[in-house]
Parts: structure tokens; C-alpha cells; sequence
């Protein structure tokens, strides 16, 4: 066995090596620099500071710039991830009755935001949100709401719109990868339930959720990545630097620092922007390894 071992190295070698150079080291780096002076006055004679850069950024002037911005990507990446999560699921369920013969219509079309490019579907999304002649207040406008509703311009009006416009772009991934698992599992599970008396409800607490829950998991955690790291989105729609998410305010900062860029602070911020996700990570890492193992993300 250790001989059948050996003869894979080579072949894992070369994404190992990759995967050393493309993604360890440059993490251990933004690591060790945060606990540094690093920045254009010691580029070449910097030293350890210990905690001294996380201490700015808790308690110095960073605190009130960063965490905002950092509260902000939390509840953007979770609102998002369990709006396009539900709506998925929701769909998938509807579409998975096998008496709908017209589902496969009904799915091409629902990929439909999954397919568009995002640059393009996000424009689109700000002619429909304009205050003034957009599409959606035009809508409201119909149903008896009179008020313009500053999509655009106000704070907080801003940040549904964006978390609509992701939930939006998001559904068709999860609700393929939800179909995939209803799909999945076996008819005599449903018709044992029915025989007990379950109701839909129960059948979906009881039955679907618990054979789901490792892809579930799964695509919450790919879908909650992909959220945090959104970075084109937020910097075609959002038009404040006070609404940018964690990336995009890390890298204004590092653009508006008129040539003094103080790479140990923003490497300490970026330590722990890196958090949520891990923690994510860490408490789902389980279900994650399962499911993508046992369904249909392999591909």
C-alpha cells in the first residue's frame, strides 16, 4: 500500500507545488507582515511588532473605518447566501413534482440569471432601481406607492437593493444543486411519509432536509464565499465608500492612501476579514467534505 502511495506523488506534485506557491505562501506572508512595521518607510528593514497593527485596527483611527465595513460584509454575505438558498429551494421543490411536464421550460428559464453575464445583469439592475424612471419604482408606483424609493442614493436602500440584486444572480446555482438532492433521494422515503400521515411541512423538515443537509452545507459555504469576496458587484452598483463590502473597502484603502500605503495595517485587516469565512469553514467542515463527496458538486 505504501508503494501504491508513492507512485501517486508524482502525479500530485505539480497542484501541490501550485497550490504551495499560488495560495500557502502568499497567505503566510499577509500573516507575518501584520505582525510587522512593513510600509514604504521599512520596506527592507522592518521588524516584529507583535500585536501592535490588530491594536490599530481595534482601537486606533482604523476602528471606525474598518468595522463598519466589516459588519456590513457580514450581514451582506449572510442575507444574501439565505435569501438565494430559500428561493432556491423553494423552486426546487416545485419543480421537482413529477407531474409538472412542462418543469423543464420553467428550469430553462430560471437559469436564465445564472447565464447572463453578471457585468451586464447588475447594469441592468441599475436602470431598473433608478430613483427616477427606473422599472421597480415605476412598479410601486402602480400598486399605490407613491414615494420614490432612493435605491441609488440612500444608505440603507442601497444595501437591500444590492442584497436583492445578489439573492437575484445567486437562486439558479442553489436551486440546481437543491434539485440535484431532491432528485436524489429515493420515492419510497416520500410514500412511507405520506402512509404516516406527514404533511408537505413535515416531510421537508423531517425527511428532506436531514438526506440534504451535507449538500446543503456545501453550497451555503460556496455560495457564502463567493458573497465575501464579491468584489465587481458592489463596485458597479455601490456608488459610497461608506456601502462597500470588506474587499472592496481594502482595496480603496490601499488606493487612497496618496502613496503612504501602510501595508502592515492592511495586512492586519485582511487577517481578520478572513475570519468569518474560516469560522464558517471550521464549524461545517464535516457536512462540507461530505457532500462534496457524495452529491453532485463534483462535477
Amino acid at each position: 500500500r505504501r508503494k501504491d502511495n508513492a507512485k501517486a506523488i508524482p502525479y500530485l506534485l505539480p497542484a501541490l507545488v501550485s497550490i504551495l506557491i499560488v495560495t500557502c505562501i502568499p497567505i503566510i506572508y499577509t500573516i507575518v507582515i501584520s505582525f510587522t512595521n512593513y510600509n514604504m518607510y521599512h520596506l527592507n528593514d522592518f521588524t516584529f511588532i507583535a500585536f501592535q497593527n490588530y491594536l490599530t485596527v481595534f482601537s486606533g483611527s482604523l476602528k471606525d473605518v474598518f468595522f463598519p465595513v466589516l459588519g456590513w460584509t457580514v450581514c451582506f454575505a449572510v442575507l444574501s447566501t439565505l435569501g438565494s438558498y430559500t428561493m432556491g429551494l423553494g423552486l426546487a421543490i416545485l419543480l421537482n413534482n413529477p407531474k409538472m411536464k412542462e418543469s423543464k421550460v420553467y428550469k430553462t428559464i430560471l437559469i436564465v440569471p445564472w447565464a447572463l453575464p453578471s457585468t451586464i445583469a447588475i447594469l441592468a439592475w441599475q436602470g431598473l432601481l433608478n430613483e427616477q424612471y427606473g422599472g421597480i419604482n415605476n412598479l410601486l408606483h402602480a400598486l399605490g406607492i407613491t414615494a420614490n424609493i432612493p435605491w441609488m442614493t440612500d444608505a440603507l436602500w442601497a444595501r437591500i437593493g444590492i442584497i436583492i440584486v445578489n439573492v437575484w444572480l445567486g437562486f439558479p446555482y442553489m436551486m440546481n444543486v437543491c434539485l440535484g438532492g431532491l432528485q436524489a433521494i429515493s420515492n419510497d422515503y416520500y410514500e412511507a411519509a405520506k402512509i404516516d400521515g406527514c404533511n408537505s411541512f413535515q416531510i421537508l423538515v423531517q425527511i428532506l432536509t436531514p438526506l440534504c443537509k451535507p449538500a446543503i452545507f456545501s453550497v451555503i459555504i460556496f455560495r457564502f464565499m463567493w458573497t465575501w469576496n464579491d468584489f465587481f458587484t458592489d463596485l458597479i452598483y455601490i456608488n459610497s465608500v461608506r456601502k462597500y463590502p470588506v474587499s472592496l473597502g481594502l482595496r480603496m484603502a490601499v488606493d487612497n492612501t496618496a502613496g503612504t500605503v501602510a501595508w502592515n495595517n492592511i495586512m492586519a485587516m485582511s487577517v481578520i476579514s478572513i475570519l468569518p469565512p474560516l469560522i464558517l469553514y471550521f464549524v461545517a467542515q464535516d457536512y462540507f467534505v461530505e457532500g462534496i463527496a457524495t452529491s453532485g458538486l463534483k462535477g
